[in-house]
């Protein structure tokens, strides 16, 4: 089975005091002791950014690794990336990410790796990565739209209460016809999609929500999912 969990905000790098969608993608793995490699390049694979990540995942019953690509940490990059049960992309620059894992061969691996039924997560920029496009504000510090990997059809628009002008933003794109409909997400909220199917939407906050977002006649439909607060949950 392929599975994408796609996080609007969240995770150990926003909320580092509640690990429940961290430990949501844990358990989605198909074994006890997952191996879980963090691929930081938004950020310049930012050595605070790496820290984090093990500070939060050495606590939780999994194996972290992480894939640099500024400071490489592998041989055989193929190989690194194919013995791991979850990839998880952090946020950052998606435009300046992208460039670099075609230049590295990288996102033609993670396809492979994703067909391999290896799971891939990630926050903002990297959740924004496995749809057709999405918004990002990587270029310019101004939002606008960015194509994506294409592994999940549509588009993606993370941080949809966290920051102002994205609803907006996403709202005249998709009226305009310059971006398809997709998925809007709060902070706090994962999408977690099944073999290119949305299965469930879950949050780490009580009140966040996940929308779909459409173009219907000229006129913008948005629908409420129901999303499942994991706080309600036994881990």
């Amino acid at each position: 089975m392929r599975q994408i969990i796609a996080m609007g905000g969240g995770g150990f790098s926003m909320e580092p005091d509640n690990p429940l969608l961290d430990q949501y993608i844990l358990s989605q793995a198909h074994t006890d002791m997952p191996k879980i490699c963090f691929i930081p390049t938004t950020s310049g694979d930012a050595d605070n950014y790496i820290e984090r990540f093990y500070e939060a995942f050495e606590k939780l019953i999994c194996k972290p690794s992480h894939l640099s690509l500024f400071s490489q940490n592998f041989m055989d990059l193929k190989a690194y990336v194919l013995q791991q049960d979850i990839l998880y992309v952090g946020g950052g620059n998606k435009r300046s990410m992208l460039l670099l894992w075609k230049e590295w061969g990288l996102d033609t691996i993670l396809k492979e790796a994703y067909e391999k039924g290896i799971s891939l997560a990630g926050i903002s920029a990297g959740s924004i990565c496995w749809f057709e496009e999405g918004i990002t504000d990587s270029m310019n510090d101004t939002l606008s739209k960015i194509d994506g990997l294409g592994f999940l059809t549509g588009s993606n628009c993370p941080h949809y209460d966290g920051e102002s002008d994205r609803r907006l933003c996403y709202y005249e794109l998709i009226k305009s016809g310059k971006m398809a409909g997709g998925y809007a997400v709060d902070d706090g909220v994962a999408l977690h999609f099944k073999d290119e199917e949305l299965s469930a939407s879950v949050s780490s906050r009580p009140t966040a929500k996940a929308y779909a977002v459409n173009r219907k006649t000229n006129k913008v439909i948005e629908r409420e999912l129901p999303v499942t607060y994991l706080g309600d949950r036994k881990q």
